[in-house]
């Protein structure tokens, strides 16, 4: 037992003796390094409240039927009540024969064009700019990622090249041009005749927006129903699986004012009806800023309400958002990020060479590394974090505090101009 005892004794001992050296290491290396910095950076500082909620629309779903379906709008497009926003057809033989007559009616298009044409300089030179901007419009929704035109886009500059070929070919008369254009009509009435049974055209029933997306949540909240939910409804709800019915096309939002509804503290609820107009900004999905009013705020729930915003802002870039996380922001102060520890308190004192009375005049600033030298920069604090203040610059010439100073966090017996040792 004695000896089990030592045992237990020295590894306790020796357990000690490196938690010793390891804090006398870092106080040696304290005392050597002669200072601490840190990079300043722009930060915006938002008043705000976290919220999680859902979008809530007037929205119509559109019934598909049995069959291939082939939606012929873009999301976020605006339809008119009666126009095709999708086809259904009966079979892959039918969405094939659609597919020619659609290249045969571009073609038949192209080639009236190019019968009324000449060729002279002027019209070819119209046609070749038409496709370089039909390039450029390409090229700039693919550099934005907004493919809600691809296809139109991409039909757009097949016509134009497609028109040039026949419009400036070098073997085709006018006369061959007449005649491939009957052979082209020809073709498209056989094939409108062989599908006039195998393709149903799917309508809007009201104009709106039109959102390819069908996700539930239509037949579970309303512009109508959203005003009686309770706090533990909504959150029952934003908990709960939701899928959206199968074989639509589509739905059609009718009505441009949109809102979002979340659930948050009584406390903050106040504060909402105080300011009235605050700005909604998503965690994710979408970045645009969208200033929102509050239209309700429900009945208190164990501390809690329903809080309904809303807005006419961006409908067709939200159409595909549907439960969101955020903050709503009151106000906000954009700034340089520095640390509290960095901000230091300078007494300058001035003598009147006139009746040598003296006075003392205290700025507040932070010290930056330039070229090797301990500058002090005078700053005004705009607002406080944490661990932080969010400043700007007081001077505006050389002495200006920039993003990407070197800020000096800690060091001892600093003054401005002070050398300091940069240790590599």
């Amino acid at each position: 037992m004695k000896q089990g005892k030592s045992l237990i004794a020295f590894v306790m001992v020796l357990f000690a003796l490196a938690i010793i050296c390891y804090l006398g290491y870092h106080i040696f290396e304290t005392f050597q390094e002669p200072f601490t910095t840190t990079y300043a950076y722009e930060y915006e500082l938002n008043d705000s409240i976290e919220v999680e909620g859902l979008l809530v629309r007037q929205e119509k779903v559109l019934a598909g039927t049995q069959g291939i379906l082939d939606v012929t709008r873009g999301e976020g497009e605006q339809v008119g009540v009666g126009q095709t926003v999708a086809l259904v057809y009966r079979d892959d033989q039918a969405r094939l024969a659609q597919e020619q007559q659609d290249a045969l009616n571009m073609e038949m298009a192209q080639l009236q064009y190019a019968i009324g044409q000449g060729g002279d300089a002027a019209s070819v030179a119209q046609v070749d700019q038409e496709i370089l901007n039909s390039i450029a419009a390409l090229r700039g929704a693919t550099a934005l990622n907004d493919y809600s035109q691809l296809e139109d886009q991409v039909m757009d500059m097949k016509s134009n090249v497609l028109r040039r070929a026949y419009a400036y070919g070098a073997d085709l008369t006018s006369d061959d041009l007449v005649a491939r254009l009957q052979e082209l009509k020809n073709q498209y009435t056989t094939l409108q005749s062989q599908t006039y049974a195998a393709v149903t055209q799917v309508t809007a029933p009201a104009s709106g927006t039109f959102s390819n997306l069908v996700d539930g949540y239509e037949t579970l909240i309303s512009l109508e129903t959203a005003g009686s939910f309770t706090p533990s409804m909504l959150e029952e709800l934003l908990q709960q699986p939701v899928s959206g019915a199968q074989n639509t096309a589509g739905k059609i939002i009718t009505k441009n004012n949109w809102y979002f509804v979340a659930v948050v503290s009584k406390q903050d609820a106040e504060r909402l009806e105080q300011e009235k107009k605050m700005t909604l900004r998503f965690a994710s999905d979408f970045v645009q800023d969208i200033p929102v009013t509050l239209e309700q705020v429900g009945t208190e729930e164990q501390g809690n309400v329903v809080v309904i915003v809303s807005t006419d802002r961006y409908l067709e870039q939200t159409t595909l958002l549907r439960k969101q996380a955020g903050e709503l922001i009151f106000d906000s102060d954009t700034g340089i990020r520095v640390p509290k520890i960095a901000l230091r308190m300078v007494t300058n004192v001035k003598t009147d060479p006139e009746t040598g009375e003296t006075t003392e005049e205290q700025k507040v600033g932070i010290y930056v590394l330039t070229a090797g030298k301990a500058e002090f920069k005078v700053v005004e604090i705009l607002a406080e974090g944490e661990d932080f203040y969010l400043v700007q610059s007081v001077d505006q010439g050389k002495k200006r505090l920039r993003t990407g100073d070197e800020v000096i966090v800690q060091a001892t017996d600093l003054y401005d101009g002070k050398l300091l040792e940069v240790q590599s």
